[in-house]
């Protein structure tokens, strides 16, 4: 299948997202990733949601908590957010 002609990248592009794939053996950009990935199925797995709305805030809810507090040791113990700022 040509570039951009998947699914996921036509997702992206409707959504303004810049589809980017990591360059091979990135262990800290793939362990950002894992990690991100697991948090969000344990959150998936041990929470009942009444509605896909209140599905959809609490992903919302993690991804700013994630973005804007938690520090990332592959960043040098900063937030994602600081290191887009500098």
């Amino acid at each position: 299948m040509p570039s951009g002609q998947h699914g996921f990248d036509r997702e992206c592009a409707r959504l303004s997202i810049e589809h980017r794939l990591i360059p091979p053996r990135s262990p800290q950009t793939n362990g950002m990733v894992e990690r991100f990935n697991g948090r969000i199925s344990e959150i998936v797995q041990q929470t009942h949601f009444a509605s896909e709305q209140e599905l959809r805030l609490t992903l919302e809810k993690y991804l700013k908590l994630y973005n804007h507090h938690i520090p990332q040791k592959a960043l040098g113990h900063i937030t994602l957010i600081t290191a887009l700022k500098n």
